[in-house]
């Protein structure tokens, strides 16, 4: 009997593969989220500069979502990684699951009403430096799944934020703004963006309260 409970077990799991289901973990955080004392180290080598180029800017410059594994693209990846108990359909489409958003403290099981957010924004990142990349560079960055940029939120919430920095919007959710620090810093650390001086500062603030 155990044998045979195995055996359809390994059946199971192996269609879940072929038609891509997979359940993410309960809460699940983007990786290489900083502590807040490397965040605030890392904050201290950024350059300090004001924002530009501006009016040249066009989302269609930061290519996403690119197909990351057979039919599933970069937004259905951060679905599953961040849902809880998510199967999709052959498509990659979401058919169950839920999603918490840590920007709010919400709970979601229509993905409908879930986006994807740039934890530091497309417009953002150009104005900060990225305006001088190439398109395969840019594309790199909108799709990044090896760092703490891209967040499974509240779709108004993220829409409220915009291309905001943390000197002009913050988390509606006061206990992740630390979280929130650390992950912004980490973006822009890696990518070698610079911050403008209003927005250190509140990094700095928000850093006060881990």
């Amino acid at each position: 009997m155990r044998r045979a409970v195995t055996a359809a077990l390994a059946t199971l799991a192996a269609l879940s593969l072929t038609l891509g289901l997979t359940a993410g973990p309960a809460n699940a955080t983007p990786p290489n989220i900083p502590s807040a004392s490397t965040a605030a180290s890392r904050l201290a080598t950024l350059t300090v500069a004001a924002e530009s180029h501006q009016s040249s800017y066009n989302r269609d410059l930061f290519p996403h979502w690119i197909t990351i594994s057979g039919a599933c693209n970069t937004r259905e990846t951060v679905l599953k990684r961040d849902g809880s108990g998510v199967t999709v359909d052959s498509a990659c489409y979401p058919t169950s699951g839920s999603w918490y958003s840590p920007y709010d403290g919400a709970t979601w099981s229509n993905p409908a009403d879930v986006d994807i957010d740039h934890m530091v924004p497309l417009a953002e990142a150009w104005r900060s430096g990225a305006w001088a990349w190439t398109t395969a560079k840019r594309q790199s960055y909108a799709n990044d799944l090896g760092g703490p940029e891209l967040w499974a939120v509240t779709d108004n919430v993220n829409q409220a934020k915009g291309d905001q920095d943390p000197s002009t919007w913050q988390p509606p959710l006061a206990s992740f703004r630390c979280t929130y620090a650390r992950a912004w810093i980490q973006a822009k650390w890696y990518w070698a963006l610079s911050v403008n001086s209003a927005e250190k500062t509140a990094l700095t603030s928000m850093l006060g309260t881990c």
